[in-house]
């Protein structure tokens, strides 16, 4: 038996293989591999025993079946024991001492769309899983490597004369880790079925940390960003003070409320509920308005935008402190303008991605899991329910009301004119005080307005206190057995009132 150490190759992610390749070489080992390895490998000019040469049968079913034979996986589940390798000598077999190996992109190509079932289920990898489940197992005695972010360490411990027991293990946890990430995404996939939007059965997650945050919520709680396997956080900054745990809460609803809107928008998030929220023609006029809805919390705020940021905007922020500024992207002018005048501002930039279907919140002993409330207003749902009609101004009103109610922590009520928030009451325990909240904030701009509520008023007296605010026009699910006594109550005082059927509840 040679006493030569031998190294096994099979990856799907090629980056840095050569260079892996060569290192390995150089310190001694013999490089086996397969099909588009071994040819990667050899075109690099490196000597490489192919896979079937070892195995003595040839690739099978277009590659389906290279390594999953004995004497691949018995070089590599052999345990370094006499036992074990006479064994293998008796078999005329050689142990492996390093496998390398990743997986096929199955979890990127079922994100694409109108991917096809035969196109995902080629992507299921099986020989790989095999190979690093063995050697994962088999830590003791075999190095297993499954990320190239790791060649480098990798040569660096296979060349040292101690043995690097500990980087074994921390290798075969990262595989083993891999591999059930792997085994989720499958399983994920092939548990929507038909219907992608309806409740799974099981849920199979998995997510790699990617940064550890200065802490959570508060400083005494530990905090950490993780990302779905097989997806990326969408949120890429620019420049600024690194982000918080805080900040990522506050950023993700500002996007959700900003790219809620085809036309262009401006949302101003303070502890992850709106407190300005425009949309029109005129990103300068529009960013305006919603600061207008409430220039005090706007202090310290999170601003998204739905359209790319030039050096207008940004100058048009001034003096005020805004927290983090996020976009599809950003001019040259305005990330230097931030730079020279706002450096701590977070600036990030929205990356293309793909909106969840399910939205999961953890409780004592499990989950709660619900599809996400994102589907499209559908106006022939709703109902005029009083004697008096909205006019085509305070319908206008009432479409942005119940556009921006739907991000507003319950109980969410906010007061609109066209195209603009002019106060927001949210948060609650009772609807009529996010009522007299969102008057407060709308002060005199509550005139004529139109109010949005996420639920049903329970009783008159949330109308009443619109009306006294000035509110001419409401916007509501309805479904209260009170809704005639609403209803009544509108009549009286002259509002429009108009049922939707669908509630916005956002805990």
């Amino acid at each position: 038996m040679s006493t030569q150490r031998r190294a096994l190759l099979s990856v799907s992610d090629k980056t840095g293989l050569e260079g892996l390749g060569k290192g390995l070489a150089e310190l001694g080992f013999e490089l086996v591999a397969s099909g588009g390895t071994a040819r990667r490998l050899q075109e690099a000019g490196l000597a490489v025993t192919a896979v079937e040469t070892v195995t003595q049968a040839p690739e099978m079913l277009g590659g389906r079946v290279k390594t999953l034979h004995p004497a691949i996986h018995g070089g590599i589940l052999a345990r370094r024991t006499p036992e074990h390798l006479e064994e293998l000598s008796q078999h005329g077999l050689a142990p492996i001492d390093v496998v390398v190996c990743n997986l096929y992109p199955f979890a990127k190509t079922v994100a694409k769309e109108d991917v096809t079932d035969l196109e995902a289920i080629e992507q299921i990898d099986i020989g790989g899983v095999t190979l690093l489940r063995a050697a994962a197992k088999n830590f003791e005695s075999v190095a297993v490597i499954c990320d190239p972010n790791d060649y480098d360490a990798a040569l660096d411990a296979l060349g040292k004369e101690e043995d690097d027991a500990a980087w074994r293990r921390t290798m075969a946890l990262k595989a083993f880790r891999h591999t059930a990430t792997y085994d989720a995404a499958i399983a994920t996939w092939m548990g929507q079925g038909d219907n992608p939007e309806a409740l799974p059965e099981a849920l199979h997650l998995a997510a790699n940390r990617v940064a550890v945050l200065r802490y959570g919520e508060n400083p005494h709680q530990q905090g950490a960003l993780f990302e779905w396997a097989g997806q990326q956080v969408p949120y890429k900054a620019l420049q600024g003070k690194a982000l918080s745990y805080n900040n990522l809460m506050d950023i993700d609803a500002a996007w959700a409320s900003a790219s809620s809107f085809e036309t262009p928008a401006v949302a101003i998030i303070k502890h992850s509920n709106p407190c300005g929220l425009a949309t029109g023609d005129d990103l300068m006029e529009v960013y305006q308005r919603a600061l207008a809805s409430d220039p005090v919390s706007a202090f310290g705020s999170i601003i998204a935008i739905n359209r790319p940021v030039d050096a207008a905007f940004v100058e048009a922020l001034g003096k005020l402190f805004v927290e983090a500024l996020v976009a599809p992207s950003f001019s040259g002018e305005a990330l230097q303008w931030l730079a020279n005048r706002k450096k701590n501002c977070r600036v990030i930039e929205i990356q293309p991605h793909t909106k969840p279907s399910l939205v999961l919140r953890p409780i004592l002993g499990g989950l709660l899991v619900q599809t996400t409330d994102d589907a499209p207003t559908s106006e022939q749902q709703w109902r005029v329910v009083t004697e008096r009609q909205p006019t085509e101004g305070e319908l206008e009103s009432l479409r942005m009301a119940w556009e921006a109610v739907r991000h507003i922590k319950s109980n969410a009520i906010v007061f609109a004119h066209p195209g603009a928030t002019v106060g927001v009451g949210a948060g609650q325990m009772n609807r009529v005080d996010s009522v007299r909240l969102a008057a407060w904030r709308a002060g005199e701009k509550a005139q004529g307005s139109a109010m949005g509520s996420d639920a049903f008023f329970p009783f008159p007296d949330g109308i009443e206190a619109a009306a006294e605010a000035g509110v001419t026009a409401v916007i509501q699910p309805g479904g209260s057995i009170r809704d005639q006594k609403v209803i009544d109550a509108a009549n009286k005082l002259g509002l429009a009132m108009i049922f939707t059927g669908r509630r916005h509840f956002l805990h």
